[in-house]
């Protein structure tokens, strides 16, 4: 997925973009993540859903109820489930400065159980994990969560994992690239 020919849609230039698109473009280079990134480039072609979804991502990545060591574990084990190469591109970095062992990061690369040293991580992982698997979670892993997080930090949980998947999704049927020279870890 380098190749810059495969990606199935094209990157909206700004000159390209009407009027509602250019205002939810600035909207976004404006905030916290500084560029129109990747998926976000993507949806700029609805700019009704780019504005929305980013507003989502915005409150999930950077204002949930979870710190952002535990909402990168969540973000990694979303990415590894659904092989978005340029999901874990950019979060393993983040990931690995908020906090998140190397260790723990190659496990979920590896499709590995990781083996925490923190017992937080440990509910986090079991729960982005089953939910993704089993698409609910059993009443041991949500009692874990909830003991964990309470009700706002679980609600804040399957956000980000749905909002991740929403990510996923956008990267893998559009087939967004990784960087020139960056390597897919993902072995299909």
């Amino acid at each position: 997925m380098t190749d810059e020919k495969r990606q199935r849609i094209r990157t909206l230039a700004l000159e390209q973009m009407d009027a509602q698109q250019r205002r939810v473009h600035a909207q976004i280079a404006a905030g916290p993540r500084g560029d129109v990134p990747g998926p976000l480039a993507v949806w700029m072609h609805s700019p009704g859903l780019a504005d929305t979804a980013q507003r989502l991502g915005q409150f999930v990545r950077y204002e949930s109820a979870l710190p952002p060591r535990l909402s990168e574990l969540a973000i990694l084990v979303t990415g590894r489930c659904w092989e978005a190469e340029y999901e874990w591109w950019v979060h393993r970095p983040i990931a690995e400065e908020a906090g998140l062992a190397a260790s723990v990061i190659d496990a979920i690369l590896d499709g590995r159980t990781p083996e925490f040293s923190q017992g937080d991580e440990r509910v986090i992982y079991n729960f982005a994990m089953e939910l993704h698997r089993d698409r609910r979670v059993g009443d041991a892993t949500y009692a874990a969560a909830l003991k964990l997080l309470g009700e706002h930090g679980v609600v804040d949980l399957v956000g980000i994992c749905g909002y991740y998947t929403l990510i996923a999704m956008t990267l893998n049927v559009f087939e967004v690239p990784l960087p020139e020279g960056q390597e897919c870890v993902f072995k299909r």
